[in-house]
């Protein structure tokens, strides 16, 4: 699963990883550079040959100046009294590389191991093995004597004894956390701006999101640009609101006239047809106009006793024949939804009237579920299909594909009850029922009487 990162921690790593390749870089030509100088720190076997005999033949005048025309800061050739005077015992050196210069030192005695660091201290040996960066060579000389030459790949330093290369690195690093946090500044705007659209109300009066004085320019035009969305959005939502309303209005009136001219209609069948059609218009006129209020947060805020809306809807389903059993559950009574009566009404009326229509027998019950109540709707017709279920949930789509009047609604009476309860900050679940046919369940949080 792919992290989570925000912008400013993404752009962070990617100037972590560019310094730390910056570095690498510089290190690796530093040390390419000084491969010749490095390779110093093992001497040439006839320059250590030269230098013992050079040695062997000198006075006790001659030899100090012999040393001390050796000497270099990664060469540093002494005299002890003996091969094991003031020896530390280090790692010896592979045969590999004593070779060569016990064949140029001409059989003198050799002791060739890995140069201490002295900076260490000789109370940690195995500590200074590791630090150590050069050899020690302890030549037996004719004389008696012993030749020790202490060898070492020296790291370049500036002026000021710092490595070199340091102060660079010291600098590019500073500038690195000065324009990360140049850039957390920068990005700040971009989490409002998101917290912004989170809270976004286009029922309510739209808020303008401040404008930075110093962020980049394009971050000013993106607030500018939400800022003139929220405005055109918010809108075009009172305008929808102002067409919707007025076309029910005036289709109310319409399906009045209609109704009374239906009365006059000499044909007992048609006329109660006819009838019908003027109820299921007006009613679909009603949810869609409901659908509306809801998406727009204008939805009424009331304390409702969700269960005594169920119980009169299913009482009003029985006076007329219909099957329709309410079973409240145990912890149920008394339950109360904050929300609005009529949407409320709505969802129980839809969903029961789909178990109805297409089940022919609704079985309604609640349920407790922490803070919240359960409306279950199970009814005994054919189900359906997993694969639909999501679909259902949208506006316009039936099982039944004909659009016949008669075999169905308009496809609206799930959408709209999905619709309402998640404006009730509900949800809607579509399942099978336990013995066969549809189960529908609704979710709806209870009002909190501790927090009202």
């Amino acid at each position: 699963m792919m992290l989570r990162l925000t912008l400013a921690t993404r752009i962070a790593l990617i100037i972590l990883v560019g310094l730390i390749a910056v570095w690498i870089v510089l290190l690796a030509a530093h040390y390419w550079v000084r491969g010749g100088e490095a390779e110093s720190a093992r001497p040439q076997p006839a320059r250590v040959a030269a230098l013992a005999e050079a040695l062997e033949a000198a006075d006790d005048r001659q030899t100090p100046l012999i040393l001390q025309a050796a000497t270099t800061s990664i060469f540093m050739p002494t005299l002890a009294a003996n091969m094991g005077a003031d020896a530390v015992v280090m790692p010896a050196v592979d045969a590999g590389v004593r070779g060569p210069y016990e064949q140029a030192l001409g059989g003198r005695p050799l002791i060739l191991t890995i140069s201490p660091d002295l900076s260490v201290g000789f109370r940690f040996r195995r500590l200074a093995a590791l630090a150590a960066n050069g050899l020690e060579f302890r030549i037996g000389l004719k004389t008696g004597r012993a030749l020790v030459i202490d060898t070492q790949s020296q790291v370049a330093v500036n002026r000021f004894g710092l490595p070199v290369g340091f102060i660079a690195g010291l600098l590019g690093t500073i500038i690195a956390l000065v324009a990360l946090l140049v850039m957390q500044r920068e990005t700040k705007p971009l989490a409002r701006l998101a917290a912004a659209v989170d809270r976004v109300d286009l029922s309510g009066v739209p808020i303008a999101l401040p404008q930075p004085r110093r962020s980049a320019p394009e971050i000013r035009a993106v607030i500018n640009a939400f800022n003139r969305l929220q405005g055109r959005l918010s809108g075009m939502m009172r305008a929808r609101m102002a067409l919707i309303g007025g076309i029910s209005h005036d289709v109310r009136t319409f399906a009045t006239r209609l109704r009374l001219r239906a009365d006059f209609i000499p044909d007992e069948a048609e006329r109660q047809r006819a009838i019908a059609d003027i109820d299921d218009m007006v009613r679909l006129l009603d949810d869609a106009l409901l659908s509306s209020r809801a998406g727009a947060g204008e939805l009424a805020q009331e304390i409702v006793d969700f269960q005594a809306i169920i119980r009169t809807e299913a009482t009003d389903r029985r006076a007329t024949g219909a099957r329709i059993v309410f079973a409240p559950g145990p912890g149920t009574e008394g339950a109360c939804v904050l929300g609005d009566r009529l949407a409320l009404r709505r969802i129980v009326a839809n969903i029961a009237d789909n178990a109805l229509k297409y089940g022919r027998v609704a079985h309604l019950q609640t349920l407790p579920d922490g803070d919240a109540i359960i409306l279950v709707v199970d009814d005994e017709g054919p189900g359906i299909p997993a694969d639909q279920r999501e679909a259902m949930l949208e506006p316009f789509s039936r099982i039944e594909i004909s659009r016949n009047r008669g075999t169905g609604g308009a496809g609206l009476g799930l959408a709209i009850v999905r619709t309402l309860v998640e404006a009730h900050g509900g949800s809607v679940e579509i399942a099978d029922a336990p013995g066969r046919g549809a189960r529908v369940s609704v979710r709806l949080p209870l009002f909190d009487k501790d927090h009202a």
